[in-house]
């Protein structure tokens, strides 16, 4: 009996639909992208990220991408089968010096919305934004206005976007690279409470915020001796710096060197078959692909 094949990443199915073809934004696109090669990236992007060949979800059967003049940025919606993303012909335009870096930002974004897990729909509009944009990130396609800063006194760790996505990637440096690959996991089969941070890290949220607000005062991103802010019951710290030890047990490191992100990304390409090789040099790639994460 011939063995098992490897599994491969779920790619949906994609279609692209144009509203003006004469819009400057529409050429911009054309004149950039590649729409199935580029498309296939920013999925990628989004499962070597957050999840594994055995975690991802493989539900999504179709994305289909609407190109229109339309007000703000881009929007998605749809089934868990069949997923619409909406980009504004106007916002290409209007980024036209760097419209290929913007294009990909944007659609890795909202190819996120397309996969991530919600709570049960009870997860915070400023963390589901942030994962998506924390995706972004590691995929080296930040814009130039992002900047790593200290947050403001009134700023609150779901503030959302790049503000939350900054926070979250200090939480995956400083307590293990697959953090935030576990915490999207657990929303998956849980609704949303602060406690799931505690779990991973064995720190409270509010405490995680105050570590993060203190990383800039060294100028390096370690974070600096702070006191605690009160708690705001004494519940919240119950079990304080117990930490989940099959979490713990996912996040430990490994002796093997991380893989970037580009790097990750070409290694999926060859899983599902694209440089022809033949099922064992595959396995083996999904091996080399996922060490260090």
């Amino acid at each position: 009996m011939p063995p098992t094949p490897p599994p491969s990443w779920p790619i949906p199915k994609f279609v692209l639909q144009v509203d003006d073809l004469s819009h400057e934004g529409a050429k911009l696109f054309f004149s950039n992208i590649q729409p199935y090669d580029d498309f296939e990236t920013t999925v990628l992007s989004s499962f070597t990220t957050l999840y594994t060949l055995e975690t991802v979800p493989r539900k999504v059967e179709e994305i289909k991408l609407f190109l229109r003049p339309m007000q703000g940025v881009a929007h998605t919606c749809g089934s868990d089968t069949h997923k619409e993303i909406h980009f504004s012909l106007d916002w290409i335009k209007k980024n036209a010096h760097r419209a290929r870096d913007e294009i990909m930002g944007v659609l890795t974004h909202e190819v996120v919305h397309c996969f991530q897990y919600d709570a049960k729909g009870t997860c915070p509009g400023g963390l589901i934004e942030g994962i998506a944009d924390f995706v972004r990130l590691h995929a080296s396609l930040a814009p130039p206005h992002w900047h790593r800063t200290a947050p403001t006194p009134t700023q609150s760790w779901d503030a959302g976007y790049e503000k939350t996505a900054y926070f979250l990637d200090w939480i995956n440096t400083t307590y293990g690279p697959e953090t935030i690959r576990i915490l999207n996991l657990r929303f998956h089969n849980h609704k949303y409470h602060r406690r799931l941070f505690r779990q991973l890290t064995g720190r409270p949220l509010r405490k995680l915020w105050a570590l993060y607000r203190g990383s800039f005062a060294t100028g390096t991103g370690k974070a600096v001796v702070t006191p605690d802010p009160p708690a705001e019951s004494e519940s919240e710290d119950e079990g304080y710096d117990r930490i989940d030890h099959r979490a713990l047990a996912l996040l430990a490191h490994r002796n093997q060197a991380p893989v970037s992100a580009s790097g990750t990304v070409a290694a999926a390409k060859r899983i599902n078959g694209q440089s022809g090789k033949e099922p064992g040099e595959k396995a083996d790639a999904v091996v080399r692909a996922f060490k260090g994460l």
